[in-house]
C-alpha cells in the first residue's frame, strides 16, 4: 500500500526534434532513469513528444507513422526492468484512422492507450486535418509495438499496485464543456494525466492555470499536465513548455516556463487526503449517479517493489495562517466574516450594548476589535460595549495594565469588578481551603466572572460576547458554564495561531497608542491568571506549559479534524513542519512532539462535552467545532485506538 497516502507523479518535459523519433525517444528515456531513480512511480511526457506535435502534413507519411512505432518498442525494451509507469504521446493508426493517443508503458509492455477525444480546429489548430476523434473509434483489438488489446472509445481507469487510480485526457480535453477528466474522476480516478501540445500567447498562461486548478479541485483530484517545449516548430506559434501538478485545485509544482533544455517536476501527491475530501463531499458523491453510463475499463498496472518512503513535500508548520502574499486582503475577510456574524446577532436580539470580558490577553484582545469593528459598521457609540476588567487572585499589573490602555484606545465604556472579596465569600459558604488552589479553586473564578457579565448584560440590555477560541475548544481548556459559555462566540473557529496572527496584523495597520499596547500583549504568556503570580509579578501559571505549545496543537487539530488523518501520519507531517533548518522556524524534537500529540489525542476525546453545548458563533475558516456544524462526536467516545497509535510512535 501507498505509505501515508503518498504517491510521486512527475511531469515532463524533454526537448524534442521534429520528426526525429530516435532522437526523441532517447531524449525520454534519459528522463525516465532520472525519475526511477528519484523514486517516481508515474510519469507523464507531452502531447505527441515521440514525432513532435508539430509536424502537420508529415503524419500522413506512414515512414512518420512506422519510425514512432519503432521507437516506441525501443522505449519498451529500455524499460523492462522499470516499475516506473510512463505515459507517452505518440499518433497511432488504427483500421482508416489515425489517432493522437497517449499511450500507458510500464515494465516494457504497453498498458493502455487512450484516444484524444476532443480535435481543436479552430484559430491556429488543424488538428481535424490529420487525426480522428476518439469518438469516430470502433471498439477493435489493435496490434502495435507488441500491444495486442482492445482500443476503445470508452473510459480507461489505471490501477496501479498498491491501489492508486489515474485516468489520462489529452490536451484540448480539458478544454471542453465537459472534460472527459469529469467520468474519470467520477468513476475513481485519483489522478488525471494531461499530455499537451498548448501553444503560448498573452494571458493564456494565467488563463490555463485557473483552468487546470478548478479541474483538479472540481474533481478532488490531482492533476499533473505536461506540454510541448523547446524544439517544436516555431513557425507560426510558439510552444513554451508547462509541468504543472496540482492536488485538489493547488499549485504543487511548476517548471521553468520558455526552457531551452529538458526538464522534470515531481511532486508527492497525497491521494489518503482526496478520498478523505470525496468523502466528506457529499456533491461529489452525488455527482457519481448523473455521471455518463458509459463502461469504464479498469486496467491492473504490474507489481513494483516497494521502496523506504521519505516526505518531500514541504509542509506549512502554521495551516490556518493565510499566506502571506495577501495577508491585508485575508485578514480583512477575517474581519468580516466576524463581524457580520455578530452585527446580525445585536440587530436580531435589539441588544442596546455588548459586554465582554477583557484580560489584557489575546483572545478579548480580538473580540474586543471585533466588538469595535461591529460597532462602527452599524454606526452605534462605541461607548456602548461595556468592557469589563475582573482583576482576581492571579491577575498581573501587565494585563490589567494592557485591558485599561486597550480599552482606553479603543473609546470603549471600562466598567471594573473585583473579583477576590466575591470568590473569598463563596470559598467560605462551599468550605473550600482557599490556600488549595486546584481546579474548585480555579473554576470558581472563571464562574464568577462569567456570573458577572451575564447579570451586567441583563442590567444593560446587552449581550455577552464570548472570547474563547478554536485551541482551547479543542483541548477542552475551558471552565465549563464559565468562561465556556456565551451569548455568542465571535472567536469560536479562530485557533490560537491565527488569533495571534490578527492581532499582530492590527498592530502593524494601526499608528495610535494601542499599537504598543496591542504588541506588548502578543508577547505575553498565554495563561488564564488563576493561579497568584510569583515572587516578582510574573505570570506563573502558563498555558502552554501546562496543555504544550499551540502552534503544535493548532497543527495536530488541523490535520485531524480537516482531513481525518491519523496520528501516525500527522506525526509524520509534523517532523516535516517542525525540523526545519530555517532559524525562524520552531524546532520539536520527536519525544517532544509524540508527547504533546498524546496529549492532544487524550483531551480531545475527554473534552468533547463541553463543545457540545457551545454558544453560537461565525465559522470562518474550514475547520470547526461547532456541534451544529462541522464537527459532531459523541461525548463517550473512547479515545483508545489513537492514543495506542500515538504510543506505538515511540517504537519507529
Amino acid at each position: 500500500m501507498m505509505k501515508y497516502g503518498f504517491i510521486k507523479v512527475a511531469s515532463a518535459v524533454p526537448t524534442v526534434q521534429v520528426a526525429d523519433c530516435r532522437q526523441n525517444v532517447k531524449e525520454i528515456e534519459s528522463i525516465i532513469a532520472q525519475a526511477e531513480g528519484q523514486g517516481v512511480k508515474i510519469i507523464a511526457f507531452p502531447e505527441l513528444c515521440v514525432t513532435g506535435y508539430s509536424c502537420q502534413d508529415l503524419f500522413r507519411q506512414q515512414l512518420l507513422l512506422d519510425a514512432a512505432e519503432n521507437s516506441v518498442m525501443q522505449l519498451l525494451d529500455f524499460t523492462r526492468q522499470l516499475d516506473i509507469i510512463s505515459i507517452i504521446g505518440l499518433p497511432i493508426a488504427a483500421g482508416d484512422i489515425l489517432l493522437n493517443c497517449a499511450v500507458v508503458i510500464q515494465k516494457g509492455k504497453i498498458m493502455g492507450i487512450v484516444p484524444k477525444t476532443y480535435l481543436p480546429n479552430y484559430g491556429e489548430f488543424y488538428e481535424k486535418r490529420w487525426f480522428a476523434s476518439a469518438r469516430d473509434l470502433r471498439p477493435m483489438t489493435l496490434h502495435y509495438a507488441g500491444f495486442s488489446g482492445l482500443i476503445t472509445p470508452e473510459p480507461q481507469l489505471f490501477r496501479t499496485c498498491d491501489g492508486v487510480q489515474f485516468g489520462v485526457e489529452v490536451c484540448e480535453d480539458v478544454w471542453a464543456p465537459v472534460p472527459p477528466s469529469n467520468n474519470l474522476a467520477m468513476a475513481g480516478a485519483d489522478i488525471i494525466f494531461n499530455l499537451s501540445a498548448s501553444d503560448e500567447l498573452i494571458g493564456k498562461h494565467a488563463y490555463l492555470m485557473s483552468l487546470l486548478a478548478q479541474q483538479s479541485a472540481r474533481t478532488i483530484s490531482g492533476y499533473v499536465y505536461s506540454s510541448a517545449g523547446f524544439g517544436e516548430s516555431t513557425q507560426d506559434v510558439v510552444y513554451g513548455g508547462n509541468a504543472l501538478i496540482y492536488e485538489n485545485g493547488a499549485l504543487l509544482a511548476e517548471g521553468e516556463r520558455f526552457a531551452t533544455n529538458s526538464q522534470m517536476q515531481t511532486a508527492q501527491i497525497d491521494v489518503e487526503r482526496l478520498r478523505g475530501e470525496r468523502r466528506n463531499n457529499t456533491t461529489f458523491t452525488m455527482a457519481q449517479h448523473l455521471m455518463s453510463k458509459e463502461t469504464v475499463h479498469i486496467i491492473d498496472m504490474d507489481y513494483t517493489t516497494p521502496h523506504d518512503f521519505v516526505l518531500e513535500r514541504q509542509v506549512n508548520a502554521h495551516p490556518f495562517i493565510p499566506a502571506s502574499d495577501d495577508m491585508e486582503h485575508n485578514c480583512n475577510d477575517i474581519f468580516s466574516i466576524q463581524v457580520m456574524g455578530l452585527a446580525k446577532r445585536i440587530v436580531h436580539t435589539h441588544s442596546k450594548t455588548v459586554v465582554i470580558g477583557v484580560s489584557g490577553g489575546l483572545d478579548s484582545t480580538l473580540a474586543l476589535l471585533v466588538c469595535v469593528k461591529t460597532f462602527d459598521k452599524l454606526k452605534k457609540d462605541r461607548r456602548d460595549i461595556i468592557g469589563v476588567t475582573m482583576p482576581g487572585f492571579g491577575t498581573t499589573d501587565r494585563t490589567y495594565t494592557n485591558a485599561i490602555a486597550l480599552m482606553k484606545s479603543l473609546g470603549v465604556t471600562i466598567r471594573e469588578v473585583n473579583i477576590a472579596k466575591s470568590v473569598t465569600q463563596h470559598f467560605e459558604d462551599i468550605g473550600h481551603d482557599a490556600s488549595v488552589h486546584d481546579v474548585t479553586y480555579e473554576n470558581s473564578q472563571a464562574r464568577e466572572r462569567t456570573q458577572i457579565l451575564m447579570d451586567l448584560a441583563n442590567q444593560l440590555g446587552g449581550m455577552v460576547i464570548g472570547t474563547g477560541d478554536l485551541s482551547e475548544l479543542a483541548l477542552g481548556w475551558a471552565t465549563y458554564n464559565g468562561d465556556h459559555m456565551s451569548m455568542y462566540g465571535v472567536n469560536a473557529s479562530i485557533p490560537k495561531t491565527l488569533i495571534k496572527y490578527l492581532v499582530r496584523f492590527v498592530a502593524q495597520s494601526v499608528d495610535d497608542q494601542s499599537a504598543a499596547t496591542l504588541l506588548d500583549i502578543i508577547d505575553t504568556p498565554i495563561s488564564p491568571e488563576l493561579i497568584p503570580a510569583d515572587e516578582n509579578g510574573n505570570i506563573k501559571q502558563k498555558t502552554e506549559d501546562l496543555v504544550g505549545p499551540y502552534e503544535l496543537h493548532d497543527f495536530f487539530l488541523y490535520y485531524f479534524l480537516r482531513h481525518g488523518f491519523s496520528p501516525r501520519k500527522i506525526f509524520v507531517l509534523a517532523q516535516k513542519a517542525f525540523h526545519s533548518s530555517d532559524p525562524a522556524g520552531t524546532f520539536y524534537d520527536d519525544e517532544t512532539i509524540i508527547y504533546w500529540l498524546k496529549t492532544f489525542c487524550r483531551r480531545f476525546f475527554n473534552q468533547q462535552f463541553k463543545r457540545s453545548c457551545l454558544p453560537d458563533g461565525p465559522k470562518v475558516g474550514s475547520v470547526s467545532l461547532s456541534p451544529r456544524g462541522d464537527w459532531r462526536m459523541p461525548s463517550d467516545a473512547v479515545s483508545a485506538l489513537w492514543l495506542e497509535e500515538v504510543e506505538s510512535l515511540n517504537t519507529i
